[in-house]
């Protein structure tokens, strides 16, 4: 069946269906009518269908006909989708891109950066399809060393890795904060690791899928609310759910609005030092569409609104 349903196979019941005959598709294909009549006859003995009416001096399509007619065209399309894709990564753009976005980087710049890699054209509209992978903690930086992810923005990177270049792409500061309501946002002095382990945090999960995973700021002992990222985790705190730290950038907009409170603690603030990271190779080794995110992320500006953005609230 495979082998009877050809491109060619299904161009050549196009044009009997365009022309209306035999002898006319015929002519149009530079062949003789027996031998068009007997390569159709081939095409529906290996789908045990008749295509054609031919009960009348015109060919018209069958229900069976025309459904491989609306179906053959699909096909054809698609084909000449792929042949251009082929051709087009052939120039050096890559089928497809992966990013691990960690869940403190700031979606709306990532969309940007996104808006303005699909309006290249080199000169044609890039061939290479994205996908953006959202990841917590020690999951972005084991998305790229396992193979999932091509870049990583948002790592903590460990520099001591073979075969993975990482640059810096700014400083997290980490506030403790609390919804108005919640019991610790009375107290008026410093709090202590006794008095914050008594109530519930709020822990984004690791998503790595390796059996050693990362909790930042769990006490011994302490009720744990795991949420999946940090946009659940920002939600649960506003709600009072729990206690926890929260990026100062995201926090801000809430803290300003007085939805959240920061409360001073005896653990000095964590300040983390995150960076973004893809798999080594020189220049010439990367794909085109690499090339240009990594061109993106050279910019102090683009690094900055990774990380910073009143678009989060």
């Amino acid at each position: 069946m495979q082998n009877a349903l050809t491109p060619d196979a299904i161009r050549m019941v196009q044009e009997i269906a365009q022309h209306g005959s035999m002898a006319a598709a015929a002519r149009a294909l530079n062949l003789v009518p027996s031998a068009l009549t007997y390569r159709l006859r081939q095409v529906e003995d290996a789908l045990d269908v008749l295509l054609f009416d031919r009960s009348s001096r015109q060919a018209r399509l069958t229900p069976a006909g025309a459904e491989l007619l609306r179906e053959g065209e699909h096909v054809l399309q698609q084909l000449d989708a792929v042949a251009q894709r082929v051709r087009r990564v052939a120039t050096g753009w890559e089928p497809q891109l992966t990013i691990a976005v960690d869940s403190i980087i700031v979606e709306s710049t990532v969309n940007e950066l996104v808006e303005g890699f699909f309006a290249l054209r080199a000169p044609d509209p890039v061939p290479t399809r994205l996908r953006i992978r959202e990841e917590t903690l020690s999951g972005t930086w084991h998305a790229l060393l396992d193979g999932k992810a091509d870049l990583a923005i948002g790592v903590i990177a460990d520099t001591s890795v073979v075969g993975v270049t990482s640059k810096p792409l700014g400083e997290v500061l980490f506030v403790f904060a609390v919804a108005p309501h919640h019991p610790l946002a009375a107290k008026d002095h410093t709090l202590s690791d006794a008095e914050i382990q008594a109530h519930r945090i709020v822990a984004v999960a690791d998503s790595t899928a390796r059996p050693q995973t990362v909790s930042l700021g769990i006490l011994s002992g302490q009720d744990v609310f795991t949420v999946p990222n940090m946009g659940a985790k920002l939600e649960a705190q506003l709600r009072g759910l729990g206690c926890g730290n929260l990026p100062e950038c995201v926090a801000r907009p809430y803290i300003d609005t007085g939805r959240l409170v920061v409360k001073a603690t005896e653990r000095s603030q964590r300040v983390s030092k995150v960076s973004y990271a893809w798999r080594s190779g020189s220049a010439k080794s990367q794909g085109r569409a690499l090339q240009w995110w990594l061109a993106q992320l050279q910019s102090p500006t683009t690094r900055q609104a990774l990380l910073h953005s009143a678009s989060r609230h």
